[in-house]
């Protein structure tokens, strides 16, 4: 199936299921899906969502309902379409990033299904891994964790390189706990770090117009919804000033990103899926353990490595989940 097509889909579902009709509601059960980004950024996992829940005997439009709810990266909006869904009485929540402390907020009772770039102990959703507690449970694909992981692999993509930029958001649990981990290995290594923290395009459009000047050797940019929903503004300016990047999901070298190492968002959303039938079928969240991301990739864009005049080592190629040519 084409992408488009896929969109027009979820387009499809999205404006047959919001708001649903009393029939349908009465008929099938209705997942509601808060979303912090927009639909652009939201098709391929879903796919992986979709795959979950056929895997528990589910398929939407036939014995499940999904009421999406997108936030368009306007964050403040989170706790308004998370209360919708509670007060429509839709039998879960399936929500990732930031949209899960707007869910939590919203409802002590209506179970929660998250995917979460860091420990959710940590983050205070859940009492432990194995016993979740509560009526939240879910996914942590560990991008923060492998911030580490992710310079090392910058640096031996450009092992020339010593004065790094880290860019973030100035707000953001995730994306903070990811530069924390990704400072202090940087500053282990003896490179030069520089925090930089944006919130507009403008501001993206800003900070690199001050690399003409000031040219960093390289780039690390945070695991934050908001640079994702932005990935084709930053892929096209790190290759418009030539400046080595990397990237925490592999969507971004499908637009032009130089290299990205994580794990797979696509499959985290289909464990996620998997744990939505368990709960539809009766499972309680408190039951269910947090699952940890087991599946990672390590994608490079050659072509934006040949446009920008960087060589890629061989060693790196060969390790490679995925070249793009």
């Amino acid at each position: 199936m084409r992408r488009r097509d896929f969109i027009k889909g979820i387009v499809g579902s999205a404006v047959a299921a919001s708001p649903l009709s009393a029939s349908a509601q009465r008929t099938m059960p209705v997942i509601g899906h808060l979303d912090p980004t927009s639909l652009g950024d939201f098709a391929e996992p879903q796919r992986g969502f979709h795959q979950g829940l056929k895997e528990t005997g589910y398929v939407e439009g036939e014995n499940v309902a999904i009421s999406y709810r997108f936030a368009e990266n306007k964050i403040d909006r989170l706790s308004e379409l998370a209360d919708d869904l509670v007060r429509r009485e839709v039998a879960l929540i399936f929500t990732f990033a930031s949209g899960v402390f707007a869910a939590k907020a919203a409802t002590m009772s209506t179970p929660i299904v998250f995917v979460v770039a860091d420990d959710p102990v940590r983050l205070g959703l859940v009492t432990n891994f194995a016993r979740p507690g509560g009526n939240l449970t879910g996914i942590n694909f560990l991008n923060a964790e492998l911030a580490a992981k992710r310079l090392e692999l910058l640096r031996e993509l450009v092992p020339t390189a010593t004065r790094i930029i880290l860019l973030g958001t100035p707000t953001g649990a995730f994306a903070d706990a990811a530069l924390r981990n990704t400072e202090l290995a940087a500053r282990g290594a003896g490179l030069q770090i520089q925090v930089i923290k944006v919130s507009t395009s403008q501001e993206i459009d800003a900070t690199f117009a001050t690399f003409a000047r000031e040219r960093p050797d390289a780039l690390f940019v945070s695991p934050d919804p908001f640079f994702r929903s932005r990935r084709v503004q930053l892929t096209h300016l790190a290759t418009r000033y030539a400046i080595p990047a990397a990237y925490a999901l592999r969507d971004y070298c499908d637009v032009g990103g130089l290299m990205s190492y994580g794990a797979s968002v696509t499959d985290a959303h289909r464990q996620a899926g998997v744990y939505a039938g368990q709960i539809l079928k009766g499972a309680k969240p408190a039951d269910l353990p947090i699952v940890q991301a087991s599946k990672f990739e390590l994608v490079i864009n050659a072509q934006a490595a040949r446009i920008i005049g960087l060589t890629v080592p061989p060693s790196l190629i060969a390790r490679a989940d995925e070249v793009i040519e």
